[in-house]
């Protein structure tokens, strides 16, 4: 599913977003989105993105965020695209659900943005980063290099500066 960088986000037709802390165990916490939410990261083999390289650590807090935070999770996964059809055995482990690197992916990850707004990215944008070589705007590398890992689910976003 493809959707630009910094446009409005419309993967879902829903007003809510919710939210899987990992950390803690909260798991389906629902609630109306009190902020804008910016797509980041919806890319598709057919369209144009912006590949380059991108500090290390943003790639190491994307991970984190990764870890702890699943929004919007489905029951369904969504495969990369951008990957060839049949990896080598030994990239099988790609395919694994839950793998830092997997290729497959099935939510999303909100990361604030400026005040009353978060960038909406999908779980695969790790993956992107890491194996594809995206390089994601600026302002959403600066947010993710300014996430509190204390607070990975806290719907704040709005009191964000």
């Amino acid at each position: 599913m493809f959707y630009p960088d910094l446009t409005p986000y419309s993967y879902s037709a829903s007003d809510r977003d919710t939210f899987t802390d990992r950390t803690t165990g909260y798991r389906f916490v629902s609630f109306k989105a009190p902020y804008e939410r910016i797509n980041i990261g919806w890319l598709d083999a057919k369209e144009p993105w912006t590949a380059g390289p991108v500090p290390a650590a943003f790639a190491e807090k994307l991970q984190a965020i990764l870890a702890v935070q699943a929004v919007n999770e489905c029951l369904g996964y969504h495969d990369c695209d951008l990957c060839p059809d049949n990896p080598p055995a030994d990239e099988q482990t790609w395919r694994r659900p839950g793998h830092v690197r997997a290729c497959i992916g099935n939510g999303e990850i909100r990361v604030p943005a400026q005040q009353g707004a978060a960038f909406a990215a999908p779980l695969l944008v790790g993956h992107y980063v890491l194996d594809h070589g995206y390089q994601p705007p600026q302002d959403f590398i600066d947010a993710v290099l300014a996430f509190d890992l204390n607070r990975p689910s806290e719907p704040r976003w709005a009191s964000f500066p």
